[in-house]
């Protein structure tokens, strides 16, 4: 209530009346897409216009757009993949825990309101908010050229989360790009306006949601154009250019990886080793993050999840055995001061009060870049450059210099050392299990799991969750996902 008082006496009421019909009306949205993502209301379809007619609607939207797609990030969708993975172990006393289900692979379709009916409304759910902004922008620049300039960076901004969303939720619900060799396997629906009620929109292929994802970032790179990035909470040309780098890596397209990745290592640089700690706990926002989301006055389900007091989910034995010098300042985020395994990237240390503490997930940052760089320049058989990346992480973490670390040039142990240090630098951070499909490896969990599952054999159909029952009672051009839908 205080911000939106600020907000009045700042930008005038009308402009506040309108950001309040904005949120009103994505409310409403958001009640009806509980049900299916393709039905719309008449209501909507006649005041959306409305709001969309001046600077000030168009404005409002995009700070909604973002929320929209933290709404999932802080919640199944960035939990999931390590949940799934082989580095988290899940308190399940009692067969209650949260994510329970996704942690012994017996996701079930009728599941609307835990992971698998969340994850796919509020990325559809986020896609409507963003293609708004996409359909009206240019009905804006004709009506006022003045502001040609800031409506293509609102256009590119939502140009990026697109591509982004519809990344995330393939990556849910399809299996990875590499999976058959055209990638001509079920991806997800593509959504590039709200569809009227009669538009029940099929799966494409995953070839064709990974062709959207790159125009989206081809035509965002080139509106971001002499654009600076003046924080990592917004989207940007190097935040484009990054999400294109890890499409790359999963299309295994490993020249573009390189070539994209050259671009932001040679812009930025990391996180220092004595900031490190201050990026996950002290509100800092960091030198390498590219892009990141915005959790102030938003409560957290990462922090609760990982809360080091009772949590729901601890590190594995599989993560902490992979870390070799006791000096390594990741441990420090891993383990408490008895060395006991607790997640504290979502802990806030930071000396604020209660209202001003928040998580804010990590998206993209230079870490996983330099990885990315490092395992394309392995399969190009660059293993001297690929070593390199890998020292960089490493002394990084470890306080030492490059030229003092040792890393063989064998590209067996290699693919392995870089493989432990993606687990050890980006575990929790919602990429583990998307890295163990996409590389076609198999689910190898601790002895000492507490799951019901500790092994599972490349491929197979649990590695996708199932389509919600309530998508494909609703829309008969859906297709299921095999053995999980069953």
């Amino acid at each position: 209530m205080i911000v939106f008082l600020k907000r009045l006496i700042k930008d005038g009421f009308q402009r506040v009346l309108k950001v309040g019909l904005m949120t009103l009306l994505l409310v409403f949205i958001s009640g009806f897409w509980g049900c299916d993502f393709l039905e719309v209301d008449p209501i909507g379809k006649t005041t959306i216009p409305v709001l969309f007619s001046d600077m000030d609607g168009i404005q409002s939207a995009l700070p909604g757009a973002y929320s929209a797609v933290y709404e999932y990030y802080d919640n199944n969708f960035y939990l999931y993949p390590d949940v799934a993975g082989d580095m988290l172990s899940l308190n399940v006393v009692g067969g209650s825990a949260e994510m329970v289900e996704q942690y012994n692979f017996s996701s079930t379709p009728d599941d609307a309101a835990g992971t698998v009916g969340h994850i796919w409304r509020y990325t559809y759910e986020a896609l409507a908010n963003i293609n708004n902004i996409i359909e009206y922008q240019p009905s804006l620049v004709e009506k006022y050229p003045q502001y040609e300039d800031q409506l293509n960076e609102i256009l590119a901004e939502a140009l990026f989360l697109r591509a982004l969303v519809h990344f995330d939720v393939c990556r849910c619900y399809a299996q990875p790009y590499n999976y058959t060799e055209d990638a001509s396997h079920p991806g997800v629906p593509i959504v590039l306006k709200t569809p009227g009620p009669d538009d029940n929109l099929p799966r494409s292929s995953v070839a064709e949601v990974y062709d959207q994802i790159l125009k989206d970032l081809d035509l965002a790179i080139e509106l971001f154009e002499g654009k600076v990035a003046s924080t990592p909470y917004y989207a940007s040309q190097e935040a484009a250019y990054a999400l294109k780098a890890r499409v790359a890596l999963y299309m295994e397209n490993w020249d573009d990886v390189i070539a994209y990745s050259d671009i932001l290592i040679g812009q930025r640089e990391l996180t220092k080793r004595e900031d490190y700690t201050d990026m996950f706990n002290n509100l800092e926002a960091g030198d390498e993050m590219i892009f990141r989301l915005n959790g102030l006055y938003k409560s957290s389900s990462l922090s609760s999840f990982y809360s080091p007091i009772s949590p729901v989910a601890i590190p594995a034995d599989t993560l902490i055995s992979l870390f070799d010098d006791p000096n390594d300042i990741r441990l420090e985020l891993l383990t408490d001061e008895s060395n006991e395994p607790v997640c504290k990237k979502f802990w806030i240390t930071a000396e604020v009060s209660e209202q001003e503490k928040h998580y804010d997930p990590i998206v993209l940052r230079l870490s996983e870049v330099f990885l990315n760089r490092a395992e394309a320049y392995l399969n190009k058989q660059m293993y001297e450059e690929a070593a390199n990346d890998v020292k960089v992480i490493q002394a990084r973490a470890t306080g030492k210099d490059p030229e003092d670390i040792l890393i063989s040039y064998d590209p067996v142990e290699l693919e392995k050392i870089i493989d432990r240090e993606r687990a050890k630098e980006l575990c929790f951070e919602g990429i583990r299990f998307f890295d163990i499909t996409r590389r076609k490896k198999d689910l190898v969990r601790e002895a000492s799991t507490t799951s019901t599952v500790q092994y599972i054999a490349y491929p197979s159909d649990l590695f996708v969750l199932p389509i919600p029952e309530k998508e494909l009672n609703a829309n008969n051009n859906i297709t299921p996902n095999p053995t999980v839908n069953d």
